[in-house]
């Protein structure tokens, strides 16, 4: 691919695990998108699933798997995704970050990462490497971080983020299609801000009632609006709450 073009950037809204081994509109969705952008060098995968004190990144040469869900079909627990990482990249990323950030290769693949590379790259023939999602820090030092390593987009890295705008399991009604109107209405807000491009407005966002209790779905997002450029089309898909309390409205900035 031609590097002097910056990769695109997205923000997957990942939804249950299930999408793993599913046919849907959303893993369509993804797979759709995969296929329309360049070729990545590496994937700089953040997802909602590393939650931890501190910033932390991965550069093992082969991430392990991590299995971060339970009740689920065995089918689920037999996959794999043996992308190599990328330590080169791991450590010009952690350079890039203006703050302290800790190599852990305790951690490897969470679903997060893999029950959407597992359908967007399935010939897992791409690096990809971890960043995770410091819970000590608050929403504006997430978009700062976003915006201090939107340089790997000319390096060919597509920063790919993975988490819900709404995420709140115990409002999950199996037996709904569609979302609450609580859930329905924070998702309209966040995306009416994201396409005006009033960024400061998705960083400072309304109060999210029951849309979430804790913002670790909600975070990654940030990152990807941090690096987004002014230049970028943006692109919504995958909009849609379903089981009343789950976002799978996804972005992509190219």
């Amino acid at each position: 691919m031609n590097n002097n073009k910056k990769m695109p950037i997205v923000f997957i809204g990942h939804g249950s695990p299930m999408n793993a081994i599913e046919d849907n509109l959303f893993t369509r969705g993804w797979e759709i998108v995969s296929e329309n952008m360049p070729r990545p060098t590496a994937i700089l995968a953040i997802s909602a699933h590393w939650y931890t004190a501190g910033t932390r990144i991965t550069d093992a040469k082969q991430p392990k798997m991590i299995y971060d869900m339970g009740g689920f079909p065995q089918k689920l627990y037999q996959i794999t995704y043996p992308a190599i990482g990328s330590p080169a990249l791991a450590k010009a990323t952690k350079d890039l970050i203006t703050r302290d950030v800790q190599i852990d290769n305790s951690w490897g693949y969470d679903h997060g990462t893999w029950s959407v590379l597992c359908r967007m790259y399935p010939k897992a023939d791409v690096p990809v490497y971890q960043l995770s999602v410091d819970k000590n820090a608050d929403a504006a030092e997430h978009f700062k971080i976003g915006q201090t390593i939107k340089a790997l987009r000319s390096q060919g890295v597509l920063i790919l983020a993975s988490g819900n705008v709404v995420h709140n399991l115990a409002e999950i009604n199996w037996h709904k299609s569609d979302g609450y109107s609580w859930a329905n209405d924070f998702d309209r807000q966040i995306k009416t801000s994201i396409l005006k491009r009033n960024f400061n407005d998705v960083i400072h966002h309304p109060d999210p009632g029951k849309s979430f209790y804790t913002p670790e779905h909600f975070y990654p997002l940030l990152y990807v609006l941090g690096a987004a450029e002014d230049d970028d089309n943006l692109t919504v898909f995958n909009d849609s709450c379903v089981l009343g309390s789950l976002s799978m409205t996804s972005y992509l900035f190219a």
